[in-house]
């Protein structure tokens, strides 16, 4: 059986295509109060300035490209996929690059950016054009309730059900330009290593959770994410390599080769379900 590869990124991978980060200095949440414009209080209180903030950042994405770092993710799903493994990415990011890049299936835990849905009945649509106040929504009639398809603080994060299966199914585990600080997404880490999946961080510098990784590479994404791919499709890590040990942290020493044995999708139909969900 092939390699089962659930990949976390964050704004570290997207940082090089001129879209900011968050936490970081100089980041999204030291110039703007979270609590105005990412929060469902904030949008109740003055809608017109949540809209016109998440515009600014849609004119922002409108112009951004992918990376190197996006393009190898992409080389990564499809090479895994015709080896018979595969690649669950799911990202904190709400930018639309992993799919420009040509990655499919991209599982959008905080929401997506061109995607604007109504804050009265929850239906979406793809929408890269201005938020509008007058809109009436198709689904239910409500005015006024345009917003971004963007989970804010408050909001429950998406797709947790797929999440829990991909990391059942995994045999590696794989942070990316993540702050190990935005929690459930950096709680994933410790879930795989309880499953005893293999853990990886890839990041400009380490993480506030990079104790918890059993390896980590660090330098800008766009030279270390290609990098990186191409040890994975050469190797294909399925003996534990040699690499340096996880900066110390609080918690638990990390385990170095302690791999879990391939994962068995048993004798079941082959159909093109997503990896993950073949159980």
């Amino acid at each position: 059986m092939g390699l089962n590869v659930f990949v976390l990124t964050g704004a570290g991978v997207s940082a090089e295509s001129g879209l900011g980060t968050f936490r970081d200095e100089g980041g999204v949440w030291t110039q703007y109060d979270l609590a105005e414009v990412a929060t469902p209080e904030g949008f109740a209180r003055d809608p017109a300035k949540v809209r016109a903030f998440y515009n600014a950042r849609r004119e922002n994405l409108a112009g951004a490209a992918p990376n190197p770092a996006h393009v190898a993710l992409a080389r990564l799903q499809r090479e895994l996929a015709a080896r018979g493994g595969g690649l669950f990415l799911c990202t904190q990011n709400v930018d639309d690059l992993h799919e420009k890049a040509g990655s499919t299936e991209v599982v959008h835990i905080h929401g997506e950016l061109a995607v604007t849905r109504c804050h009265a009945c929850e239906a979406t649509r793809s929408d890269t054009g201005p938020l509008d106040g007058e809109a009436i929504c198709e689904a239910c009639g409500a005015a006024g309730m345009a917003r971004p398809h963007v989970v804010w603080f408050g909001e429950m994060t998406l797709f947790l059900d797929e999440i829990t299966d991909a990391l059942h199914a995994a045999d590696l585990f794989v942070a990316i330009g993540t702050s190990g600080s935005v929690y459930p997404a950096a709680g994933f880490v410790s879930e795989a290593r309880a499953l005893g999946v293999r853990t990886c961080e890839l990041n400009l510098e380490p993480s506030d959770n990079a104790w918890a990784f059993d390896e980590s590479f660090y330098g800008p994404a766009g030279e270390v994410v290609p990098a990186w791919v191409e040890r994975v499709l050469g190797e294909g890590l399925r003996s534990p390599p040699t690499a340096p040990s996880p900066p110390p942290g609080p918690g638990p020493a990390a385990r170095p080769g302690s791999w879990r044995r391939p994962w068995r999708w048993g004798s079941g139909s082959s159909r093109r379900a997503p990896w993950w969900s073949r159980r």
